[in-house]
């Protein structure tokens, strides 16, 4: 049966330093987390002009991932656990910050020197309570990497992480996520079954849709009841969207800065640990 949609939630501007800006549909004001999804955030596509410096300097993480699919461009990643990486258009990247880590993250010196676009979803995806003091580690994938899914005319569908028919997504993480994303042309439509009792959401990055006789523009962030299990997406002109599932986590968030944890007091330690330099150091 088709899952009924239960929000609509507009991306909001929102600048996470005094050079990016980024659209945020969740949290929202209307709806604050699909656990374990906690953040969306879309960057871009943004045009780089050849000089420019743009990069997110060395902050603290710790108790979830970011999960970066990187659109257009391309972007390097450092931290100080040792991991220094670059992804391109189609890859993705999953860093655990666990316990805490430092990281760096923007586009590559050779796109900052040539110049292009730059377009990346980041998710923060949060960890459950029993693993959130675990060690903090990396990985990626490149686009050939990722299996493709809902094979049809006019659709071309990639699996990052977790199980859909039948194929598995590179990306590991603690809880089952699915994370498909894709373009639609215009006219075709794409069926998702999402397992009943899961989070089930669909982004519209570019373009528009028609779900459920509800026509939804780019920049939208669809929230699905728990039950039931079809979706169907027809595209009313061609379009690209990330389809989510996931298990929920049923323990209670606290979320503040760059910080996903359970409890307020816990918030509070992660601060006073970074101002005591227990996250360590990154110069990047």
């Amino acid at each position: 049966m088709k899952k009924v949609i239960t929000h609509i939630l507009a991306g909001r501007e929102k600048k996470i330093t005094a050079e990016e800006t980024v659209r945020q549909p969740l949290p929202h004001k209307d709806f604050r987390f699909a656990n374990p999804f906690i953040v969306l955030h879309h960057m871009g596509p943004e045009i780089i002009t050849p000089g420019q410096t743009l990069r997110i300097h060395p902050h603290p993480h710790r108790g979830f991932s970011p999960y970066t699919i990187m659109l257009q461009g391309e972007g390097y990643h450092k931290d100080n656990a040792g991991n220094d990486e670059i992804i391109k258009a189609g890859d993705v990247q999953w860093m655990f910050a666990g316990k805490g880590i430092m990281h760096s993250e923007g586009p590559t010196a050779e796109l900052l020197q040539q110049g292009g676009v730059q377009e990346l979803i980041q998710l923060w995806i949060n960890a459950p309570k029993s693993k959130k003091w675990d060690e903090p580690f990396y990985q990626s994938a490149k686009a050939s990497e990722l299996p493709k899914v809902l094979i049809g005319e006019g659709l071309d569908f990639s699996l990052a992480s977790g199980d859909y028919e039948g194929k598995t997504g590179p990306i590991k993480n603690f809880t089952p996520v699915i994370s498909i994303v894709g373009k639609i042309a215009e006219g075709k439509k794409a069926n998702f079954e999402a397992i009943p009792g899961y989070w089930a959401l669909l982004y519209i990055i570019n373009g528009c849709v028609n779900v459920n006789e509800q026509t939804i523009n780019q920049y939208n962030l669809i929230v699905f009841e728990k039950n039931n299990e079809e979706i169907s997406v027809m595209a009313t002109e061609d379009s690209q969207v990330l389809f989510l599932s996931a298990e929920p986590i049923d323990e209670p968030v606290s979320a503040k800065d760059n910080f996903v944890m359970n409890t307020p007091e816990e918030i509070e330690q992660a601060l006073s640990d970074y101002q005591n330099g227990v996250f360590g150091t990154l110069n990047y």
